[in-house]
């Protein structure tokens, strides 16, 4: 089956030929009855499998695995639409650091040489990059551990050179079914120990265990979350639950001043856009621009650019289709709602995102770098202002769940699952 990747401006998206392609896709589809209009709580997309418990962290580096990747092929294997190759860009290495317990996300902590590790099961892992070290971080808040539900991100707080400030989201249970939070502590690296947690935003309860997003992007006074539908869908165009939306906060986690919808008052507040499915990366770019990838229904995941107020029109546009057939318009110029710079159909199940900004891949910054799930696959888009360009995709083997930029501008990849590696990838020569 080919994959579709489709690149387009954001203010011209009416492409023809752009339809979802009909048929099955790389995504597993869970049985539903037919006709299917809407999704349903009890479907999962692929960003979980259940799979047997793992072993703990294996803090041995293991330099011997080193070996360049397959060269990015253009989407269906061939050519781009036009039939012209897909340029090979770079070719790089890679090493295997250990490997981890579900990793869900991952960060490199400011004046500091540890790398910290998100485990959806409910740890902490703080590496010592110096030596290989690993050791769990207690004081971590219980998780409910279902679904997709569990720990999922951490980022350092802007002053965290200072007083070690973290903040991290995370599922708990809830009288209504379970939902998202997001806390802060003081991370002690000597101890290994968080202290002084406390819980700063909520987002709305809902019943099931999927589509929970929760990642966190900090700029400047800021803090961004994604929240997504809880696979309800409909909550995603309702203006009093945060479902689906992207969430501007303070670092307090009080709605930001200015936001869009401030003046209605209430959950609306919080608001940065509205029309999400199920946002699993956010990043930003060297002109202070925010990007998020998403998770699409049947085929049609994208790559997005944020923009204040704006609608992305879940579930009332997408460039995929319901699981089980059922038809969704596609985004198209006048429809009310602003469209992906970049879709996939078939699916690549993107879990997260990295804006490069360092130098050591040359000619590649500012672009983004994604992680397929179902996919398997690393794709980079080159980006520009309000459009992309592919500029590589590489078969990594495993789904990919996080990627980080290391301050030597190395990109760190978690593979997804227990027992998933610790991946450093370094360019050729």
């Amino acid at each position: 089956m080919r994959r579709l990747l489709v690149l387009a401006a954001v203010t011209s998206l009416a492409l023809a030929g752009c339809a979802p392609e009909s048929g099955p896709t790389t995504e597993p589809s869970p049985p539903a009855p037919s006709p299917v209009p809407a999704d349903s709580p009890s479907v999962v997309d692929p960003t979980t499998e259940p799979s047997p418990p793992a072993p703990s962290p294996v803090p041995a580096d293991s330099p011997s695995v080193v070996a360049p990747t397959a060269e990015p092929t253009a989407p269906d294997g061939e050519g781009t639409e036009e039939g012209e190759p897909v340029v090979v860009v770079e070719e790089f290495t890679t090493t295997e650091h250990g490997t981890f317990n579900e990793g869900w996300a991952m960060a490199f902590l400011p004046g500091t040489e540890y790398l910290l590790v998100a485990e959806r099961v409910g740890a902490l892992q703080l590496r010592d990059q110096a030596t290989g070290e690993v050791r769990e971080v207690a004081g971590v808040p219980e998780v409910r551990h279902a679904g997709q539900g569990g720990l999922h991100d951490v980022v350092p707080g802007p002053t965290f050179e200072e007083d070690g400030t973290i903040y991290l989201s995370w599922v708990r249970g809830h009288d209504e079914g379970s939902h998202g939070v997001v806390g802060r502590a003081r991370l002690d690296v000597d101890s290994a120990e968080l202290e002084g947690l406390e819980v700063l935003w909520e987002q709305s309860p809902a019943g099931g265990n999927g589509h929970f997003s929760l990642r966190l992007l900090i700029q400047g006074e800021h803090l961004f979350v994604t929240s997504g539908d809880r696979q309800e869908m409909d909550p995603a165009q309702a203006m009093d639950t945060n479902l689906g939306k992207v969430l501007r906060l303070t670092l307090d986690g009080d709605p930001a001043p200015g936001n869009p919808w401030e003046s209605d008052g209430g959950v609306a507040a919080e608001f940065w856009t509205i029309g999400h499915r199920n946002p699993l990366g956010i990043a930003e770019d060297s002109s202070g621009a925010i990007w998020v990838s998403e998770m699409g229904p049947q085929g049609g995941d994208e790559l997005n650019l944020l923009a204040r107020g704006e609608n992305y029109g879940w579930p009332l546009a997408s460039m995929g289709a319901h699981y089980g057939g059922g038809a969704i318009p596609d985004h198209q110029d006048g429809d009310g709602f602003r469209g992906p710079v970049a879709w996939w159909v078939p699916s690549i199940s993107p879990g997260n995102l990295l804006i490069y900004r360092g130098e050591l891949f040359t000619g590649w910054q500012d672009s983004a770098v994604l992680g397929g799930l179902s996919g398997q696959v690393l794709v980079r888009v080159a980006l520009d202002v309000e459009s992309g360009e592919l500029a590589g995709e590489w078969d990594m083997g495993e789904r990919i769940r996080a990627v980080d930029e290391a301050p030597d501008g190395a990109i760190w990849v978690l593979e997804d699952g227990a027992g998933g590696g610790l991946l450093e990838l370094r360019p050729v020569g």
